[in-house]
Formats: C-alpha cells, structure tokens, sequence
C-alpha cells in the first residue's frame, strides 16, 4: 500500500507557472506507475499526465500538452508536475494517482489506478 500527498497548489495568474509535488510513502515508490488527473468545478475528474516506473516515458492529455512535464524521482519517491503558460481553463483540484498492476506501464484510465491523494487546489487567474 502507499500514502501520497500532493503539494503545490496555489493561486497564480494566466501564463504563470507552478509546480505539483506528490510524495509517497509505504510501499517501493518505484514499482508504481504514476498519473495526474484533475476536476474542475461541475465537471468529471480528467486524465492530465502519465510516467512509467522507471521514468523514461510519458504520456499527456492534448490539452496540457507542450505546457506540463509531468517527473518522478524514485529515490526521493516523489513524481512531479511542472505546469508552464498556465490557462483559466487548468483552474481544478489536482490529484496524483499510484497503479501497482504490472500489467500497467502508464494509464489514461482513473480506474487502472489503486491509489489517490487528496489533492491540492490550482487556481488560474485571467
């Protein structure tokens, strides 16, 4: 099993930049692959970034896309997600996301993960 903290968030202006922490605890961090996803208000919690265990690949939604660069540190256990030219439209609660299924080396899918943060609270003014 593993705990996993987001860190982060904030208020910042239209074309600013943040930088999400999620920090994992419990089990090895390296066998996990890991995801961020986000929810905007009214809507359904979305897909945004995705990295394999090892760190070499990933995988973002279109929207985010040449903006978000989503990292891990295995040694530290923590997976990172650097948000550039930040939009009105990226304002959401931000989760990170832990899938321990081998089977799975990255996953669009929220329930092709096993584990989730609170989340923590970006909010983009325009």
């Amino acid at each position: 099993q593993v705990q996993l903290v987001e860190s982060g968030g904030g208020l910042v202006q239209a074309g600013g930049s943040l930088r999400l922490s999620c920090a994992a605890s419990g089990r090895t961090f390296s066998s996990y692959a890991m995801g961020w996803f986000r929810q905007a208000p009214g809507r359904e919690r979305e897909f945004v970034a995705t990295i394999n265990r090892s760190g070499s690949s990933t995988y973002y939604a279109d929207s985010v896309k040449g903006r978000f660069t989503i990292s891990r540190d295995n040694a530290k256990s923590t997976v990172n997600l650097q948000m550039n030219s930040l939009k009105s439209e990226d304002t959401a609660v931000y989760y990170c996301a832990a899938s321990a299924s081998y089977s799975i080396s990255m996953s669009t899918r929220q329930a092709e993960y096993d584990y989730w943060g609170q989340g923590t609270q970006v909010t983009v003014s325009s």
